[in-house]
């Protein structure tokens, strides 16, 4: 199986951090980077015009006519670079992002309607968005600056340095284009795009904290209120451990969070249980540490990578795609994110403080929930599908051989329940026996 560890890429159990929901917010939008981009782009078009006045002041202070002259005549040469750039840039952005907008649509539409996440969040989309837009708004800025005097020992204002800024950015717009053109083939291409899902899935085990029991979430005390939830309906998608751990301690008490991060919740659903005394104070910042939103995200939810990659494996068996050996690729990875978690404490995350008292109990979907959404909805659609019958019976074959022996029934289960639907379903024995034959490959 591996070590989950280097799976994952990242330490197990991590404390949270107070801005790691920000963080993961912004992550999802995509106006954030572009915005701080032409934030930057002003500071940094301010600093070339106060370098750009420095060096035509000095150079007229010293009586260098001819400095100044050549200068000017520098500067007027690379206007016609400026005014290129800046008729251009627009028009390339419109176009470079209508293709984008295609491909994203296409991607929905063969693999799923939740991949669109992956092209919101990817870093180079959002970082060649951003520079294109700083640099179109950098050669207005330089072309305002000009001065339109004939005259170079008359002329106010001489933007070399900033119109050589604008070159530069013309160059990395230029490289960060070719690198994004590389991303979005790469975002269309389904082994790609799964192993994009699986990494973030298993980031999210990784966050997980490494030890808790049963035992230990039974035993928090008496529940002493409930706390509902006041603001708009929508799905759980996150909350500020850091935060909530820092009030629960303040206040003495152990905090119970009842829906699982990716129910949907409404107005007056409860949200959590206080275990262990009052809590008086800080009600209202326990509602600004809850975050609803209209989809699931994979920050702090285990189980919408599998949902994200059994939605792949489920629109790939359909009769209008009919594309087995991608419901395979996807079951790949799924097979892989279950390696992972075989040997993880499931079914409830528990956060304690610096002290190593629990602060907060969390709900995460435990084996049998896990196995159950990995595997339910593609053994019934894979009952005509030899390909991904053979690769499903291989890789339970292959997980129960790794997996602890407490966690070996649900998998036998699906693998009987998978044999039976095929019996049923396919009337020669040939077929069926090529159907139940377990391969990794499928067929190959």
């Amino acid at each position: 199986m591996g070590d989950w560890k280097t799976t994952a890429g990242l330490s197990p159990g991590r404390r949270p951090r107070a801005l790691s929901p920000l963080r993961e917010h912004l992550r999802d939008t995509f106006w954030f980077a572009p915005t701080v981009a032409l934030l930057l782009v002003f500071v940094v078009w301010a600093g070339a015009s106060a370098a750009d006045e420095a060096i035509l002041t000095a150079l007229r202070d010293s009586g260098d006519k001819d400095a100044v002259r050549a200068l000017h005549g520098i500067a007027d040469d690379a206007r016609t670079v400026v005014t290129t750039v800046s008729a251009a840039m627009m028009t390339f952005i419109g176009v470079v992002f209508s293709i984008s907008l295609v491909a994203v649509q296409m991607a929905a539409g063969q693999l799923s309607p939740r991949v669109v996440p992956i092209f919101v969040r990817s870093r180079i989309t959002k970082a060649t968005f951003a520079v294109f837009l700083a640099t179109f708004v950098l050669s207005l800025l330089v072309l305002a600056s000009y001065d339109s005097e004939p005259d170079p020992t008359l002329v106010s204002s001489t933007p070399l340095i900033q119109s050589v800024l604008t070159s530069l950015m013309v160059g990395l717009s230029v490289v960060l284009f070719v690198m994004y053109v590389n991303s979005m083939l790469r975002l269309m291409r389904v082994g790609h795009v799964v192993d994009l899902i699986t990494a973030e899935s298993l980031r999210v085990v990784a966050e997980l904290p490494p030890e808790g029991s049963a035992d230990e979430a039974d035993g928090l005390g008496p529940e002493t209120a409930r706390l509902a939830h006041h603001g708009g309906a929508g799905v759980l998608r996150d909350v500020n451990i850091a935060r909530l751990v820092r009030t629960a301690r303040r206040h003495g008490v152990v905090l119970r969070l009842i829906p699982a991060i990716g129910d949907f919740v409404v107005p007056g659903t409860p949200v959590f249980a206080v275990h262990g005394g009052p809590l008086t104070k800080g009600v209202a910042a326990l509602h600004s540490h809850v975050s609803v939103s209209a989809e699931r995200t994979f920050y702090q939810d285990l189980g919408f990578g599998l949902r994200q990659l059994s939605d792949i494996a489920l629109r790939a068996l359909s009769s209008s795609v009919n594309d087995p050996t991608t419901a395979v690729q996807a079951m790949d990875r799924i097979l892989r994110f279950l390696a992972v978690v075989a040997r993880r404490p499931l079914g409830t995350a528990l956060h304690r403080d610096r002290k190593g008292a629990v602060r907060l109990v969390r709900p995460v979907p435990g084996w049998p929930e896990l196995v159950d959404l990995a595997l339910t909805e593609i053994r019934w659609a894979a009952v005509h599908s030899p390909q991904v019958t053979r690769r499903l019976l291989a890789g339970i074959d292959d997980l129960v051989r790794v997996v602890p022996a407490d966690r070996r029934e649900p998998l036998v289960r699906h693998r009987s329940l998978l044999v039976q639907a095929v019996e049923r379903a396919v009337p020669e024995a040939a077929d069926r026996a090529f159907a139940l034959h377990p391969d990794r490959q499928g067929i190959g």
